[in-house]
């Protein structure tokens, strides 16, 4: 059982995490939501692309440039896997990554 090394760094962990959760994310909103610089973000999504992980997409609204997130199906997939990893890791433990079926909150033991 092995950490997805393009998603364990910390970074792109928040990124793909929160791309997770959205259909789709402007960059400024990323940024803003991370408390990232714009370089970091840019390095981070840029790895994340080349992965096969994100989509970046640029276009404008109005006369200003825009730069989107998506996450892609093999990112979803990379991300399940990861945090059902992570969860395998930590169980021992009896905490949880997960929220189980049973309303149990994450990070509490069964």
């Amino acid at each position: 059982m092995e950490l997805d090394p393009v998603i364990h760094a910390p970074t792109r962990l928040q990124i793909v995490s929160l791309l997770a959760a959205a259909e789709e994310a402007e960059f400024a909103f990323v940024r803003d939501t991370l408390g990232v610089s714009d370089s970091v973000l840019s390095k981070q999504g840029s790895a994340l692309e080349n992965a096969g992980y994100v989509h970046v997409r640029k276009g404008y609204v109005g006369k200003r440039p825009k730069t989107w997130f998506k996450l892609t199906d093999r990112g979803r997939a990379a991300f399940t896997a990861y945090v059902a990893n992570l969860q395998r890791i930590v169980s021992p433990s009896g905490l949880n990554v997960v929220q189980e079926e049973r309303g149990q909150p994450a990070g509490r033991p069964l």
